[in-house]
C-alpha cells in the first residue's frame, strides 16, 4: 500500500538533448531518411545512457515534415508506457491538438520507428490515426536481447492493413539492430522481462 502524497499531474518531456539532434525544419523524403532519424535518436539515447535502444518519429506523409519524435523513456521517467513510439505519438497528438492524427483537417501522418512495435505500441499505432507504419529492426531482434514484445500475431498486422494502414518493415534493419547490440554491450537495462 502506498502511503506517500497523491500525485495529480503526469509530466512527460523530451530529454534535454533532443534539440541537438533533431532538425525540425527539415523535410524527410524517403523511408530511409526517416529511419536514419529514428536510428540516430535511438543511438543518442543509448550513448547518453538515457534509455533503451529505440527511437521513433511521426511525419506528415506527403510533405515529409517532422511532427514529433520519441525515444524510449521507460527508465528515465519510470513509466512502462513510455516506449519511443508511445512518446512520439503522444507528442504528435499534443502538437496537432487532436486525439486522432486522422482528423479531417489534418494531413495524413506516419509513424517511423527503429524497431517493429511491441503489442502496446502496435495497438497505439491503430488508435493514433496514422496511415503508415515504417520500422527498421524486427521483433525477433529485440527479443534476442531479452525484451518481451508481447502478443503480436500475423492477424495483428492484417487488422491494421484492413483499416488502411500501410506497413513497411525491415528498412535500415542492420543499422537499427547495431544500436540494439550497442545497448546490450553497454549493460543497458532490459526492463520488461
Amino acid at each position: 500500500m502506498y502511503h506517500g502524497s497523491t500525485v495529480h499531474e503526469l509530466r512527460i518531456t523530451y530529454p534535454s538533448w533532443i534539440e541537438t539532434v533533431v532538425d525540425w525544419r527539415r523535410r524527410y523524403r524517403t523511408d530511409e531518411e526517416k529511419l536514419d532519424l529514428a536510428i540516430a535518436l535511438s543511438r543518442d539515447n543509448v550513448e547518453r545512457e538515457r534509455g533503451g535502444p529505440f527511437g521513433a518519429a511521426v511525419f506528415e506523409v506527403a510533405s515529409g515534415a517532422l511532427v514529433a519524435v520519441g525515444v524510449n523513456s521507460v527508465v528515465r521517467l519510470r513509466n512502462s508506457a513510455l516506449h519511443a513510439e508511445m512518446l512520439a505519438l503522444m507528442m504528435a497528438h499534443h502538437q496537432r491538438q487532436s486525439f486522432t492524427l486522422a482528423a479531417p483537417a489534418l494531413p495524413a501522418h506516419e509513424l517511423v520507428t527503429s524497431c517493429e512495435p511491441c503489442a502496446m505500441c502496435l495497438g497505439a499505432t491503430l488508435w493514433s490515426g496514422v496511415m503508415r507504419l515504417v520500422f527498421g529492426a524486427r521483433r525477433e531482434d529485440a527479443e534476442a536481447l531479452g525484451f518481451d514484445e508481447g502478443p503480436v500475431f500475423p492477424e495483428s498486422y492484417r487488422y491494421l492493413r484492413d483499416r488502411g494502414i500501410e506497413i513497411v518493415g525491415g528498412v535500415r534493419r542492420t543499422e537499427a539492430r547495431a544500436v540494439m547490440h550497442q545497448y546490450l554491450s553497454r549493460g543497458g537495462t532490459i526492463y520488461n522481462r
